[in-house]
C-alpha cells in the first residue's frame, strides 16, 4: 500500500491496495493511508460518496478491500470561514436552557456548507442564542441533531448544551422519538396504508442523488397512510420514519413510481396520472418549485427533565394553497 501521509484536497487521492490489506475494512485501509485524516472523518466522506473503486463509487464503510484493485478518495477543500451569527427571523416554538424547537421555512439550508456558507439555521441560531450556548465539542455552536432538506418546511430540534447533544443524538439514533410528514405524492398508493422498505445509498450513476440499492445501501422504512386523493393523480400522504436516511422520504416514493410533488432531484418526468387533470391545476401541480413535504410533527423525551414533548405545525402557505387549490378547482372533487 503506497502511503500518502498528506492528502490532496479538492481532488481525488489514489491508492492500489497492497496484498497485505486483502480483507480489511475501506475506512481503515484509507485512514491509514491517510495520516492526517481520523477514521471518521474518512467513513463520513465514504457516505459522502467521496470514494471509489475502479472509477465506481463506494458509499460503504465496511466495504472489505480487495488486493490490486485502484481507490481513490475526493477530500474536499476545508471551509475556511467560521459560520457567524446572523440576525435570521425563526419560528420558535420552544426553548429553554437546553435545547431550542424551530419551525423551519422551505428554502432555508440547515448547516453552512460550499454554495450555502452564510444565510443558514446554524447562523441564524448563533445570533438567537448567543451566550445562551454553553458548547458543543469546546465550541460555542448549536447541535445540529436532524436536519430537513433546504426545501422542506416543518419541526426541528436544536441542542444548546454538550449534554443535550449527547442525549438527543442518542434519542434519534435509537428512535425513540415519533416523527411525522405531510407529502403530496403523483398517484395512488396500494394499498392505502403500508410500509416501503428497501435499502438507500448513493446513486452510483450521479453522487448528488440517493437510491434504492440492491446492495450497499443501508436499511430503510418508510411508514404511510393515504390521508386525501384528488382524481386518482395526487395523494396527501402522513408519512412516519423508522430510519433517518438522506432523502429517505423522496426515494422511497420516487422508488415507488409515486414522487413527491415538485420535487427537484426525483421527479424524473411528467407523470402520466397528471394528463386527466383539469390543465390549470394540472400546470400548477408541475411548476410547484420544491419538494411539497413537511416536517409535521415531532415528539421526543426532554434530555434532562424527562418530559414529554410534542410539537406540531401547519404545512407553509404555498402547501396549503396547492391543497386549497385541489380542493376548489371545478370539477376535482376529492376522492376521500
Amino acid at each position: 500500500m503506497t502511503s500518502t501521509p498528506t492528502p490532496e484536497f479538492g481532488g481525488a487521492n489514489t491508492i492500489v491496495a497492497a496484498p497485505e490489506s486483502e480483507g480489511e475494512r475501506l475506512d481503515r485501509f484509507l485512514a491509514q493511508s491517510f495520516a492526517t485524516l481520523t477514521r471518521s472523518r474518512i467513513k463520513n466522506l465514504i457516505l459522502d460518496g467521496m470514494a471509489r473503486r475502479e472509477g465506481v463509487t463506494v458509499d460503504d464503510p465496511s466495504e472489505l478491500v480487495q488486493a490490486g484493485l485502484t481507490y481513490d478518495l475526493t477530500v474536499p477543500e476545508a471551509v475556511a470561514a467560521t459560520p457567524q451569527p446572523e440576525d435570521i427571523p425563526l419560528t420558535i416554538l420552544y426553548e429553554d436552557a437546553d435545547l431550542i424547537v424551530i419551525d423551519k421555512p422551505a428554502g432555508l439550508v440547515v448547516h453552512p456548507a460550499p454554495g450555502n456558507l452564510t444565510g443558514t439555521l446554524v447562523n441564524a441560531l448563533l445570533a438567537h442564542c448567543g451566550d445562551s450556548l454553553t458548547g458543543i465539542g469546546g465550541e460555542r455552536r448549536p447541535g445540529i441533531v436532524h436536519r430537513l432538506d433546504k426545501e422542506t418546511s416543518g419541526v426541528m430540534v436544536a441542542a444548546k448544551t454538550d449534554f443535550a447533544h449527547a442525549k438527543l443524538s442518542e434519542t434519534f439514533a435509537n428512535r425513540d422519538l415519533d416523527r411525522h410528514y405531510l407529502a403530496l405524492c403523483w398517484g395512488t398508493m396500494t394499498p392505502p396504508a403500508g410500509d416501503i422498505e428497501g435499502a438507500i445509498g448513493r446513486d452510483q450513476r450521479d453522487r448528488k442523488r440517493m437510491a434504492v440499492r440492491a446492495a450497499g445501501g443501508r436499511a430503510a422504512l418508510t411508514h404511510y397512510k393515504t390521508l386525501q386523493i384528488w382524481r386518482l393523480a395526487v395523494s396527501l400522504l402522513d408519512v412516519k420514519l423508522s430510519t433517518g436516511r438522506t432523502h429517505q422520504i423522496r426515494v422511497h416514493l420516487a422508488n415507488a413510481s409515486h414522487p413527491v410533488v415538485g420535487d427537484p432531484i426525483y421527479l424524473r418526468r411528467i407523470p402520466a396520472v397528471s394528463k386527466g387533470l383539469p390543465p390549470m391545476i394540472r400546470a400548477r401541480l408541475l411548476d410547484f418549485p420544491r419538494q411539497a413535504l413537511h416536517a409535521a410533527s415531532l415528539s421526543f423525551t426532554h434530555p434532562r427533565s424527562g418530559e414529554a414533548l410534542s410539537f406540531s405545525t401547519e404545512p407553509p402557505a404555498d402547501f396549503l394553497a396547492l391543497i386549497d387549490a385541489l380542493n376548489t378547482t371545478a370539477g376535482l372533487g376529492s376522492d376521500r
